[in-house]
């Protein structure tokens, strides 16, 4: 029993000199496989969430997403082993899929604080911030802080910026309004209904340099760290592999030069006039309008399904099935497109742990709001028939189904096509609330274009002419369709 017991001892030393030699002989282990055979996270793809506009953190250049967050993280995927896929969706939107599992990670110009400790885990900080206050360029009144009393100043919403400029308001007796983006900020300001803006002071330099006419007047002051997040206790190694990949970019001086790229001389190829903007701005813009068209057309289908459906049970003779209709048609009437958005998008994922995409949630959002509008045009339009006609065909030998679809729906049909090409109209026009949850349409993709180069109003009104031409092509269609079928 001796021998049997300490045999396979014997043996394990023997093989485990052996293994050690064969090492010593291949030499060092490369550091770069040692940490993808340590991290585990080679060969792994992560869904990353962002902002659409933070320049120079984050921004589209010639319709393609970079800046100082997107290379980071793009660098360290690469050198660590792992793939990334980049979501644009908005900061707040960003952190609603990180906290839904809808993504596994965040990297948006995200100050690390000790509230945000509460419910996500950091990484080491990646750069240092700090924040500035700008005004219009042709303010001369306000010169510092002491001049904005009783005045109105903007910050970004959850910003380090605005958590400064809250901390001053009431020293120095002014107010802060909290808005999405900078470049609404800088407007805002441009336009006079607030007199500063308080931002990341990289964020403010980028700006000024690209003639977004503001000027700084403060001093830079200490604000927080930027910092990679994950939700708290979840995926960890994705948290180590970006350290890991930070540092390593740090001590070989990649790191600099990333920032140096953005922030030494940060300048960019701006549209000299309004027809180089519509050139440079037009293939991303016809994507967002292709996204437009195809998500309205998909939703008009389904939603003309549930409204029918929903219509016909309106009318319906049993007290349940309309019961049902009515339910149906009062929560999706008499609650916010934008907040079934959210609920579908977000919401969904945390209560069933299934992640839904994009696209499936603007469906669902666009079709269950207009299926609730079309159902009552169904039910008024078969209620508007005269109800001789359906007596008429019954007393004509025609049982009541035959009588709806050969004599009332018929008739009904040609009443109600007004209103449901106006009900397409308005579903066009909604699609574009979608950006909330960073669906990529026409509006969103003008918000990727103004936030890089900060042309807002041309940006804005090509946009507008976009709309308004693709919306009088849809109505001429529907009115030819109109008059060709209901002769």
């Amino acid at each position: 029993m001796s021998k049997m017991t300490g045999g396979p001892r014997g043996w394990l030393k023997v093989v485990t000199a052996a293994l050690f030699g064969f090492m010593l002989l291949l030499g060092p282990v490369s550091p770069a496989f040692a940490q993808q055979s340590d991290s585990g996270v080679a060969g792994k793809k992560f869904v990353i969430g962002t902002d659409t506009t933070f320049a120079p953190f984050e921004f589209r250049k010639n319709g393609e997403l970079t800046g100082i967050d997107m290379d980071l993280i793009r660098a360290i995927a690469k050198s660590e082993g792992f793939e990334v896929e980049i979501r644009s969706l908005g900061f707040n939107a960003a952190l609603q899929a990180l906290t839904s599992n809808q993504v596994d990670g965040v990297i948006a110009g995200m100050s690390i604080t000790d509230e945000r400790k509460k419910v996500y885990d950091f990484s080491e900080p990646y750069f240092e911030s700090g924040i500035q206050m700008a005004i219009a360029k042709g303010n001369t009144d306000i010169k510092g802080y002491e001049d904005l009393r009783g005045k109105t100043v903007v910050a970004k919403t959850g910003s380090e910026g605005e958590t400064y400029a809250k901390s001053i308001a009431e020293q120095y007796g002014f107010t802060v309004k909290s808005l999405d983006q900078s470049a609404t900020m800088y407007e805002s300001v441009k336009a006079g209904s607030a007199v500063a803006v308080f931002d990341d002071y990289p964020v403010l330099a980028y700006g000024v340099a690209q003639n977004n006419g503001l000027k700084t007047v403060t001093e830079k002051v200490p604000g927080g760290s930027y910092g990679f997040a994950v939700n708290k206790g979840k995926n960890t190694a994705l948290l180590g592999a970006f350290n890991d990949g930070l540092a390593k970019m740090k001590a070989n001086g990649e790191y600099d030069k990333l920032l140096n790229t953005y922030l030494a001389d940060p300048t960019a190829e701006v549209p000299s006039n309004f027809w180089d903007l519509l050139v440079k701005s037009f293939p991303a813009l016809m994507k967002g309008l292709g996204n437009t068209l195809l998500v309205t057309g998909i939703s008009f289908v389904v939603a003309m399904a549930l409204g029918l459906l929903a219509g016909f049970m309106k009318i319906s003779s049993n007290i349940v099935v309309r019961g049902i209709a009515t339910t149906f048609v009062n929560i999706f009437r008499g609650t916010p497109l934008l907040l079934w958005a959210f609920m579908f998008y977000f919401g969904l994922p945390q209560l069933t742990g299934v992640e839904i995409s994009i696209w499936v949630a603007g469906v669902l959002t666009l079709s269950l709001n207009s299926g609730a509008y079309i159902a009552e045009i169904v039910r008024g339009g078969i209620q508007s028939v005269d109800p001789g006609q359906l007596e008429a065909s019954r007393s004509l030998g025609l049982g009541y189904g035959k009588s709806m679809q050969k004599v009332v729906v018929p008739q009904a049909f040609k009443m109600m096509t007004p209103s449901l090409i106006n009900q397409l109209i308005i579903m066009l026009k909604d699609s574009s609330l979608l950006l909330a949850i960073g669906f990529g349409e026409l509006l969103y993709q003008g918000q990727q274009i103004y936030a890089a180069n900060f042309r807002v109003t041309e940006t804005l009104i090509i946009v507008g002419l976009i709309y308004f031409v693709a919306i009088m092509a849809l109505t001429k269609l529907a009115n030819y369709a109109d008059r060709k079928f209901n002769k």
